[in-house]
């Protein structure tokens, strides 16, 4: 049996959501991310929470400002399906030094089995790792960010973080 490693610190968590029409108050998916960081005591400030546009150049200006600042990971929501404004893969791919292949591989067959079924092959949702920080992009629905939360990120963030800083 092997032993999952965890680091000694907090790890701090930045939050990004993509939308055209999301303001702090309707923003349910970058709320969700908020409360299951906070029922996790993650360290995370309202200063490293961001609205931006489905705009390519705006969600790469605030990744790489995130990534050159003192964060452990960044989780987006929001801009991940298959419509001409959904840019969120287009922006962040290009970015990544490692795609961690299996949290899209994973979080699409779960929300095949739990959540939407068939619909399941228009989520996007990416992760993937910069330097030594790992970006998670998720789907903008409450639904999604909840099967992301609680069956993928809580569960390895930990393990994640101590694996791109050992």
């Amino acid at each position: 049996m092997s032993t999952i490693q965890s680091i000694n610190r907090d790890i701090k968590v930045a939050i990004l959501t993509i939308s055209d029409t999301r303001t702090t108050e309707t923003d349910k998916g970058g709320q969700l991310v908020q409360k299951y960081l906070k029922d996790l005591n993650v360290a995370w400030k309202d200063s490293n929470y961001r609205i931006v546009k489905d705009e390519i150049g705006q969600i790469q200006d605030q990744i790489n400002e995130w990534l050159n600042a003192d964060i452990d990971a960044i989780i987006t929501t929001g801009g991940t399906g298959i419509s001409q404004r959904d840019v969120t893969i287009e922006a962040i791919k290009p970015l990544l030094d490692k795609e961690i292949e299996g949290f899209g591989e994973l979080f699409r067959y779960l929300s095949y089995v739990e959540d939407v079924g068939s619909k399941a092959i228009l989520s996007r949702a990416l992760a993937g790792t910069k330097r030594n920080k790992v970006i998670f992009a998720l789907p903008g629905s409450t639904g999604a960010v909840k099967l992301a939360m609680e069956k993928l990120i809580t569960t390895e963030l930990n393990h994640i973080v101590y694996e791109l800083n050992k």
